[in-house]
């Protein structure tokens, strides 16, 4: 009998997630990087799945085109045929400081989208549709405000996708609290809570710089396109447009840390682009990782940047460390430029690598530190060791090795002393694969997947219409309001004229005072003289 209450209530469970009525949802991305695309169409295909009907536009070839060859009357995905945003060479051998970097990236992926939604398809589309067509707009947003536009061209709610744990710019938003007091920067993500006071100090600059410098510079830029692309005769000012984004999905879990207060508005799907159950490795590839006797390092740092793009002494380099090694070495290089021959290493232009790191032979991940590598390497319980070239990735392998998953290193420094003492340390120190098996439990212990809550928020979102009762009333404050200015300002005025009044009373009262007292004296020295 028990066993039968289960099953009734998982099949409930499992009607609870049907779409009643297909939606039409649009979709646009104009990712930085083909990975970035692989956490897209993970949203794309669990929306899919869920009996939606999508049309999604991208300057990326289709990543999932088995997804499509599944649901052919209502998945269609349209290539926006554009260019990879970064040049890996260029990222390797970057010698510009790390700010300058950021505003560069900054300028390239806003123009990558503006020209990605300008293309003659896309602009094709935009005039043979109108609003109604669709029941909400998908956008893959890091930074570019201005494709909110799409919302507003069509009436209908707005869902973001970022694939970073919320920046000032998303929490803002949403109207979520910027908590900076305890909640380090994006760039900070390897400190611990509780923050110590210089830590603190550091956390209050950086915020104050993302706030007032980097943040304006990046809305000016999206002011400017988003009135090029949506003209303000046709369309409301982008402020407005803010207001009609119903939900952003972020690519976190609240196990990665830190710990933090979110309105119900920001779903936290980290890890969607990880498969529930690993695909089959190609039969050649099973065989290699299967009877490998001392197990396999996979190598890869990313789909940015080819071990071709690698210097000639940096390349010969991790050469000559890992020909040196027992284990198999699985190395995503590219197709030319090889550093040398060993019996142990395998190259290859392309791997699975979810599949692969899902493989139990898997021993030590050596990674560029990219967030979907960082994360899958956790969620399959593989240690690191980490070559981070720009951006996030600095602070994702500090992360990492201070939560004791793996080791850190600068490429611009690294040594063959250096990678291959660090190499040997995470393959014959067990607390590494420990530490991160551990967090591995932790990351996969949620009462639902990430594509299962992606299939129902949306959802939901649609069936109430945008769910404007979720909205923060923070989103409709102005900044001045959102940090009590008003009420400080008003209380301080009452303050200030209640303290004018008593001061001006006191010396009404003492000027009396002393009227009377020369008065009496007056009369007293008239009463002796008579």
């Amino acid at each position: 009998m028990a066993n039968k209450s289960v099953w009734l209530y998982l099949a409930f469970l499992g009607l609870s997630f049907q779409v009643l009525d297909a939606a039409r949802i649009l979709a646009f991305f104009s990712p930085v990087s083909y990975s970035n695309m692989l956490t897209y169409s993970a949203v794309t295909e669990a929306l899919a799945q869920a009996g939606h009907n999508l049309t999604i536009f991208s300057n990326y070839a289709n990543p999932n085109s088995y997804t499509t060859n599944k649901y052919p009357d209502h998945y269609q995905y349209i290539h926006l045929e554009g260019q990879a945003l970064y040049d890996g060479r260029r990222l390797v051998n970057n010698t510009k400081g790390h700010y300058m970097v950021w505003f560069k990236v900054i300028d390239e992926r806003l123009e990558c989208a503006h020209s990605t939604l300008n293309h003659p398809k896309m602009l094709n589309f935009l005039a043979e549709h109108q609003a109604g067509d669709f029941d909400v707009v998908l956008v893959g947003h890091t930074m570019m405000d201005f494709l909110f536009g799409l919302g507003t061209h069509f009436q209908c709610p707005i869902i973001s996708v970022t694939l970073l744990r919320p920046p000032y710019a998303t929490n803002r938003l949403l109207g979520n609290p910027a908590e900076v007091s305890y909640y380090p920067r994006l760039t900070r993500v390897a400190w611990k809570a509780p923050l110590k006071f210089w830590q603190k100090v550091l956390n209050f600059v950086d915020y104050t710089v993302e706030r007032y410098v980097l943040q304006p510079y990046i809305n000016g830029i999206n002011e400017e396109m988003y009135r090029y692309n949506f003209p303000p005769d046709r369309y409301p000012p982008l402020e407005e447009v803010y207001k009609n984004v119903s939900l952003v999905l972020t690519n976190h879990h609240f196990s990665q840390g830190p710990i933090r207060p979110n309105v119900p508005a920001l779903l936290e799907i980290g890890g969607i682009q990880i498969k529930e159950q690993p695909d089959p490795l190609p039969e050649d590839l099973a065989k290699i990782m299967d009877s490998a006797k001392h197990g396999i390092i996979y190598f890869s740092l990313g789909t940015n940047v080819q071990g071709s793009n690698l210097s000639k002494e940096k390349a010969k380099m991790i050469f000559n460390v890992l020909s040196s090694l027992p284990q198999t070495v699985l190395m995503k290089w590219g197709d030319k430029d090889f550093p040398g021959e060993a019996a142990n290493i395998i190259y290859k232009s392309w791997l699975p690598q979810d599949d692969i790191l899902a493989h139990p032979n898997v021993k030590l991940f050596i990674t560029h530190g990219g967030q979907g590598s960082v994360v899958e390497s956790q969620y399959h319980g593989v240690p690191m060791v980490g070559i981070p070239f720009f951006g996030d990735q600095h602070s994702n392998m500090a992360n990492v090795e201070k939560s004791g998953f793996g080791i850190g290193l600068k490429y611009a420094t690294l040594n063959e002393n250096e990678l291959r003492a660090s190499v040997l340390e995470v393959l014959n120190n067990p607390k590494y694969r420990e530490n991160v098996q551990r967090f591995s439990k932790l990351y996969r212990d949620r009462p639902m997947s990430p594509r299962q809550l992606v299939s129902y928020w949306v959802d939901y979102v649609i069936r109430h219409k945008g769910a404007k009762h979720m909205q923060s009333p923070a989103v409709h404050m102005s900044w001045w309001e959102l940090h009590s200015l008003d009420v400080i300002g008003f209380l301080v005025a009452v303050l200030t004229g209640v303290v004018w009044l008593l001061v001006f009373l006191v010396k009404l009262l003492c000027c009396r005072g002393r009227k009377a007292s020369a008065s009496k004296a007056v009369k007293n020295e008239k009463k002796k003289k008579a």
